[in-house]
């Protein structure tokens, strides 16, 4: 199936470092403090976030399993729905992608500003440092899809050691009394309900491994699995790791802190190990960008040699990489990034960003459906005797999903609902060019 060499492919523990790396970016080391008014709450919300996952998960496994080919949830949603509600889905999905990459370049070159204090002093250092690492990280995967795999791999290890050396100490010392401090709020349904819809944020991009299947290593095996060890590994880390900070950290100091987890590492490891863990946080931060940028190139180079974006975007380099819609996707988030940088386009982009999310949760919504739709036609075998049934993981993830966009909130719905009709016009436009 694959034209490449196996070397210059996607291996098993390159594709979970996709699936991990992709996950855990900026986001989680900021979640405790928004978890704080939460307490006990966020605890339940984060067994419902893990739960929800791993039936996502389990469905874009059974349907990689079933369906190998590249585009993953693009993929899945054109056998299921037809091309039109592939292409609407996957037009939303791009867009929340280079979206969420200004956002998670941002982030990454903010944990280094208190270390190098440059970056916030000199004017449009900021902006220049982001944009610098943005094109460093476009031109390795333009160079290979392995250099990508290896840096996805480095940049994982060292983003979950210093969240589970913290998940550790959670083990260690939770019994102390300072630990019980979140007890004192109330468990309740909307507080789980508000808690889950911030936690499920550390879990998108369980899918990563899913869409470039032409390029991995024996896909019908590889991706399923690395997909559930992925998303296995990414829920108990962050799960752990966010809920140590939350019990250990007093609530009145962890509501206002800009860095939860260097104020915990400061308290218990001293000055220098809270410096270090800014390092890894950014670190972090530039490897969830990687395989953001990776996925920003390879779906719509799919969607394009399927006749279903234009097709420049198909355009591959002598390295087998969509070069242009690499760039292309690069060029949108350098714009981005510039109009954060003018401090009264902010508003703008916190607006993108809530687009971008809503658009990643119908994607999770439209491939469990996916899933009951092709179970039901009979394209996807029964699971062997003594597993949950297809019907039953579909419905649930189905539902799960329904839940976290409800919990995303109306503003989120409609304007999420908005982009995806903004694609429209396109689609319409290039499936008469093409006739």
């Amino acid at each position: 199936m694959n034209a490449a060499p196996r070397s210059q492919l996607l291996g098993f523990w390159m594709c979970v470092a996709l699936v991990v790396g992709n996950s855990i970016g900026s986001g989680v080391f900021l979640l405790p403090a928004s978890l704080a008014p939460y307490g006990l709450n966020s605890v339940v919300a984060w067994g419902f976030t893990a739960s929800g996952a791993i039936l996502l998960a389990i469905v874009f496994a059974r349907l990689s399993r079933a369906f190998p080919a590249a585009g993953g949830p693009y993929a899945y949603v054109h056998l299921a729905f037809g091309p039109l509600a592939a292409f609407i889905v996957s037009w939303g999905y791009w867009i929340s992608i280079w979206v969420g990459n200004a956002a998670i370049a941002t982030g990454g070159v903010s944990y280094l500003s208190p270390l190098l204090p440059w970056i916030v002093d000199v004017p449009g250092a900021s902006a220049g440092v982001t944009l610098f690492l943005l094109w460093l990280l476009t031109f390795v995967n333009w160079y290979g899809i392995r250099a990508s795999g290896w840096v996805q791999s480095a940049t994982t290890v060292l983003k979950v050691l210093p969240l589970l050396a913290v998940g550790l100490l959670g083990l260690k010392v939770l019994h102390t009394a300072q630990a019980s401090a979140a007890m004192a709020v109330p468990l309740s349904g909307s507080g789980v309900t508000a808690a889950a819809t911030l936690t499920l944020w550390a879990m998108l991009g369980l899918e990563s491994a899913t869409i470039p299947a032409d390029k991995v290593a024996n896909p019908g095996r590889t991706i399923p699995l690395a997909t559930l060890l992925g998303t296995v590994i990414t829920a108990l880390v962050c799960g752990l790791a966010c809920t140590t900070v939350l019990f250990m950290v007093p609530a009145a100091t962890l509501a206002q802190s800009n860095a939860p987890f260097v104020d915990l590492a400061t308290h218990f490891w001293g000055i220098g190990a809270g410096k270090l863990l800014a390092v890894f946080a950014s670190i972090s931060a530039f490897g969830a960008l990687n395989g953001w940028i990776l996925l920003q190139g390879e779906l719509p180079s799919i969607m394009a040699k399927r006749g279903e974006f234009p097709a420049i975007f198909a355009r591959e380099s002598a390295r087998r990489t969509p070069g242009f819609a690499l760039c292309f996707g690069s060029v949108l988030v350098t714009l981005l990034i510039l109009a954060n940088y003018q401090k009264s386009m902010v508003s703008i982009f916190t607006f993108m960003i809530l687009l971008s999310t809503s658009a990643c949760l119908v994607l999770y919504a439209v491939c469990s459906l996916a899933l009951l739709r092709l179970q039901w036609q009979g394209q996807l075998a029964e699971a062997r005797k003594g597993t949950v049934p297809l019907a039953i993981v579909g419905i649930l993830a189905t539902a799960y999903s329904l839940w976290a966009i409800v919990g995303a909130g109306a503003q989120a719905v409609l304007w999420g609902a908005a982009l995806l009709v903004l694609g429209l016009p396109l689609y319409f436009w290039l499936t008469r060019s093409s006739r």
